[in-house]
């Protein structure tokens, strides 16, 4: 059988119009490089033949090891503030920009590996990756794909035949993933630190043209872009509570430009409802808990505004109140997006007042909340409650007076249950199903991480035989905690 060659179109834009942000590099050769998984679907998207991805050609394409002709990997600058304390310099320490791909709809696409080898900018790092954390990656930004919240995508995870040392040694992987760009606030708050207002422009002009091209349009195009920003912001972070997701490192390198989630770290998804929850170990002071990521997000976006004030108005102070007024459309945008989700969630009907749905949607997170409920399961439940059976949603609840007086006002209103059953998904990546794959597949095994997969990337939909991947985890999993992976 015949395989045909990859033919990867990848261009260098990011490297040539803004070549002070970008260092051309060089990945690591591996050893004995091995496709752990591949996304055909999303190679189909890319115009990429998946059976070539497979090849010796394709397989040095999604490690670097092979880089196609007019393409320039480059390594990115970028500054940030991690858990509130600014860093300068970080940089891509452990990745590298391949470049851009135009996909079939003609949407252009970063190209971006992760665990390819040291850089300039790995400081003390290796610049590796191990198996497990990549695949967490992959299997985790799939789901949220699926789930229809706005990501980074995963191509391929492939084996190096190196290992990698952590507290043991581990299996290594490189990452391949896709991104509308890799363009983030601490881009900005880099540039803006040299304080080169010619380069500051050319990136703001760059990502507008890129990411929100309607802002060139505008009287003030730089704060059009800000506000831009900010809109797609509150609307990825009210996606990510509805669903029940909690990023964990919500550093301002990990604020995507084009409003997609990026570095799937020390994340997890919420099993009994609380906004308190922290699963990252590093994360000592619940900074990045579940219930505090609309405010972090915000306070992220301010560090945004600041890098773009000489932007603004020529004058400070005039720059600081335009910068003051459009963040201030966070909190509206971010509430908006939430109470229209929760409303779904709800099955709550067009036309029912806003106060009425408000009411509803509160005293049931706060009953979800007393109770110990499990977020995902609780609202699936509810569809059952729906259609007139709401003995598996009852049978969640401890307070059975307080449930029960709250389903009977919901049940006046007419809820549609199969609005809520596209609202509200069967499956999440568990967490102690994610741990078991990844600690299988860290001995070889790829099974369950295929099953996972096959689970995930159709969450809205009830099949016989996968209970499990839909029920909380076992008590004795205990206290579920996540790290950073590097």
């Amino acid at each position: 059988m015949t395989t045909t060659p990859v033919t990867a179109q990848l261009s260098n834009r990011f490297a040539t119009e803004l070549p002070e942000l970008a260092v051309a590099w060089q990945a690591e050769q591996t050893p004995d490089p091995k496709v752990l998984v591949l996304n055909d679907l999303l190679a189909a998207e890319l115009g990429l033949d998946a059976a070539s991805l497979r090849t010796a050609d394709g397989v040095g394409l999604l490690t670097g090891t092979s880089v196609p002709p007019n393409a320039t990997p480059v390594a990115q600058a970028y500054a940030g503030h991690q858990f509130g304390g600014y860093s300068p310099r970080l940089g891509d320490g452990r990745a590298l920009l391949m470049g851009e791909l135009t996909d079939r709809e003609g949407r252009l696409l970063d190209l971006h590996l992760k665990g390819s080898g040291r850089t300039p900018f790995s400081r003390g790092g290796d610049g590796f990756a191990a198996v497990g954390p990549m695949l967490r990656e992959y299997v985790i930004s799939e789901a949220m794909h699926a789930l229809g919240v706005p990501t980074t995508r995963s191509l391929a995870v492939v084996a190096t035949g190196r290992d990698v040392r952590r507290e043991t040694m581990l299996p290594g992987a490189v990452l391949a993933r896709v991104a509308s760009s890799h363009l983030r606030v601490g881009t900005f708050q880099y540039v803006a630190s040299t304080r080169d207002l010619e380069l500051l422009r050319r990136l703001t002009d760059h990502a507008i043209e890129r990411h929100h091209p309607g802002a060139a349009r505008a009287e003030n195009p730089y704060r059009a872009l800000f506000e831009a920003v900010v809109e797609a912001q509150a609307d990825l972070v009210a996606r990510w509570m509805l669903v029940g997701f909690v990023h964990g490192v919500m550093n301002t390198d990990n604020v995507t430009i084009s409003g997609e989630t990026i570095d799937y770290g020390p994340c997890a998804f919420i099993e009994a409802y609380d906004p308190g929850a922290v699963y990252s170990s590093i994360d000592v002071e619940g900074r990045y808990a579940y219930g505090n990521q609309a405010a972090i997000a915000q306070w992220n976006l301010a560090r945004f505004a600041e890098s773009l004030l000489p932007l603004f108005a020529d004058d400070q102070d005039t720059g600081v109140e335009l910068a003051m007024e459009s963040l201030g459309t966070f909190a509206p945008r971010y509430a908006t997006t939430y109470a229209a989700g929760l409303r779904a969630k709800l099955g709550l009907p067009e036309g029912l007042e806003d106060a009425v749905a408000a009411e509803l949607g509160e005293e049931l997170l706060a009953l979800l909340h007393s109770n110990h409920v499990d977020w995902t399961s609780g609202f699936r439940a509810l569809g059952s409650a729906a259609r007139g059976d709401a003995e598996p949603f009852r049978g969640l609840f401890i307070e059975l007076a307080a449930i029960d007086e709250w389903l009977s006002r919901w049940q006046a209103v007419g809820p549609d249950p199969a609005a809520m059953d596209r609202a509200n998904p069967v499956h999440i990546p568990r967490n102690h199903l994610v741990e078991e794959a990844l600690e299988a597949a860290t001995t070889g095994d790829l099974g369950p991480v295929q099953q996972l997969l096959q689970v995930v990337q159709r969450p809205f939909e009830e099949r016989p035989g996968l209970e499990r991947y839909a029920a909380p985890a076992p008590e004795d999993f205990g206290r579920y905690v996540t790290y950073c992976g590097t």
